[in-house]
């Protein structure tokens, strides 16, 4: 009973911030142009006007598909060069300086060599999501594998276990929920980035609508793709991401009687 009343209480306050939210934008809007800042009526006509366009779909597949593809290289470079880096000392002590440069520059740097380099393509933008994603999962990944019991792994080696069993048994267990943290972070910022990599160099995608629309100064449309944005984006983080880490880490939390 007392999870149901939490879970109640959570929807009602969120329920809450979002007629507030509604409330100030209807309010604002009455005192600015359109073109400005258009209203929250305006903006659903625009968009039921996106989701009768064939190419919505289309749009939406072409940045997901951008975005998976330059996670998932992240997620598979990030985390062989995380593991790597946390069991040797001496190998992060040589590469720490070029992990500092990768989390010093810019994704919008990126995205402008990405556009030297590759033009106007998908290429582009599964670059610069790699760029901005990688880094922030090796890290996390290191600093977990730094927290693995030497003695542990010294067990392991004592008992003749494999490099990759030593690495299924001990090391991932451990390093689990640092790369789960940072994989979520990690995809969060390559989902924003690729926006602006769209926005510079690509013919089709989300990113290019929104720059499409802005150039052409449709501020409805603007506020459409946002909004269809942030409920794509809300959707995942509730529907997916969540409930997959609680899974994963329900061994966590305490027993409710």
């Amino acid at each position: 009973m007392r999870i149901l009343r939490k879970k109640g209480s959570l929807i009602v306050q969120r329920l809450a911030l979002l007629a507030i939210f509604f409330l100030l934008w209807l309010l604002a809007a009455r005192n600015m142009p359109a073109f400005v800042l258009p209203g929250p009526e305006k903006t659903f006509q625009a968009l039921l006007a996106l989701w009768r366009n064939n190419t919505l779909w289309q749009d939406i597949g072409v940045t997901f598909s951008r975005v998976f593809s330059g996670f998932l290289l992240a997620t598979i470079v990030g985390t062989l060069a995380g593991l790597a880096l946390g069991a040797s000392r001496r190998l992060a002590q040589f590469f720490e300086p070029l992990l500092a440069v990768f989390n010093t520059v810019s994704s919008a740097i990126w995205a402008i060599f990405a556009i030297i380099w590759f033009g106007i393509s998908s290429a582009t933008t599964v670059f610069v999501v790699f760029m901005t994603a990688m880094p922030l999962i090796l890290t996390n990944v290191w600093q977990g594998a730094q927290t693995v019991e030497r003695q542990y792994v010294e067990l392991a080696r004592s008992v003749r276990m494999s490099r990759l069993q030593t690495l299924t048994k001990i090391y991932l267990p451990t390093i689990l929920p640092y790369f789960f943290s940072g994989a979520r972070l990690a995809f969060g910022f390559g989902w924003r980035v690729s926006l602006v990599a769209e926005t510079l160099g690509a013919s089709d995608g989300i990113g290019y609508r929104l720059r499409q629309a802005g150039d052409l100064v449709q501020t409805d449309q603007v506020f459409a793709w946002t909004l269809l944005l942030v409920s794509l984006m809300l959707l995942l983080e509730g529907g997916l991401l969540k409930p997959l880490e609680r899974h994963l880490f329900r061994w966590k939390s305490p027993t409710q009687e």
